[in-house]
């Protein structure tokens, strides 16, 4: 991927976020959310001893077994804290732990995915744009913000309608922070060290919903002036 506007220091956090190409779709339907999820966890492994491709043919006992060997020398290249699937981009929020390790993570979890909905969809290219766009977390204010921002997308972009739908949205880890679900792919405690209890994170979410949609209407208007 090409070189970063700004340094991507190990420990610290960043709001990460790429687009398809010309904005085209990149997630046509729940099977591709889910593969993208499943490859994002994978690929946040510092060294995972094959594609995801291959370890997907794998006997269910060989994969077990990768997966605990990895899970035992817990080296990554991120942390994931938040992330985001819509269906023409993606967010993260990441702490880097290892040198390059967004840069690294990235390019694996999106050549995966790439070579994945290129075969199904018969084309050829890049599907992201090459260069991902990097904001580094300075205050704690801006980071709680983050994760409100990334869990909201979907509801401030019309991808879903309501609230109520939006905290199951399933390719988003607001449903884990919320505790719908018993995967776990982020440290939320990073966030939820703050709130007393997950319904007061889904309150601090909420709250500000429809003035970021307003926000999000404001800027499509101010693009077309």
């Amino acid at each position: 991927m090409p070189g970063r506007d700004i340094p991507l220091v190990n420990g610290e956090i960043y709001h990460v976020l790429n687009r398809g190409i010309a904005s085209q779709p990149t997630f046509t339907d729940a099977r591709e959310y889910k593969r993208a999820i499943e490859a994002m966890s994978y690929y946040q492994n510092l060294h995972p001893p094959q594609r995801y491709s291959i370890f997907l043919v794998q006997a269910r006992k060989i994969r077990e077994e990768i997966l605990a060997k990895l899970k035992e020398k817990a080296e990554f290249w991120v942390e994931i804290i938040a992330y985001c699937f819509m269906p023409n981009h993606f967010h993260f929020l990441l702490r880097q732990k290892a040198d390059r390790g967004i840069s690294n993570f990235l390019s694996n979890f999106t050549n995966s995915y790439t070579r994945y909905f290129n075969t199904r969809h018969k084309r050829q290219g890049p599907l992201f744009m090459g260069k991902f766009k990097a904001v580094r977390v300075e205050t704690d204010e801006q980071f709680y913000h983050l994760s409100r921002y990334i869990h909201l997308n979907p509801y401030s972009s019309y991808v879903v309608k309501s609230l109520e739908t939006l905290a199951n949205y399933p390719f988003s880890s607001l449903p884990e922070y919320l505790g719908e679900v018993s995967h776990t792919y982020c440290q939320k405690e990073l966030i939820l060290a703050r709130f007393p209890t997950a319904e007061s994170y889904k309150k601090f979410v909420f709250d500000q919903a429809d003035y970021q949609r307003s926000l999000e209407i404001g800027k499509h208007l101010w693009l077309e002036t």
